[in-house]
């Protein structure tokens, strides 16, 4: 599912219009973006939850040409599916 088939979704099982669906669905994303920006987690109780996790710099290895590279730091977003999400695709 791409984002204009969840909006189609979202808009027919909510009986509003696509844009108001278009609007909500970016205020969800972007209220998480925001949130995981200033270092807060996300968690929707069944869903599962979002946080950030700082990686470390390392040392790694071009695949084509088997030189050492440095991989520099950098913050990755993680997410941990509820046990209500886990359970229903089982």
């Amino acid at each position: 599912m791409n984002k204009t088939e969840l909006i189609d979704a979202m808009a027919a099982d909510a009986g509003i219009t696509k844009a108001a669906a278009k609007k909500a669905l970016e205020s969800f994303l972007g209220n998480v973006e925001g949130s995981l920006k200033k270092g807060n987690r996300v968690s929707l109780v069944g869903f599962g939850s979002w946080s950030v996790s700082r990686r470390n710099a390392r040392e790694g290895r071009n695949p084509q040409t088997g030189q050492t590279i440095r991989i520099a730091a950098k913050n990755v977003v993680k997410f941990k599916a509820g046990a209500e999400l886990s359970n229903s695709v089982n």
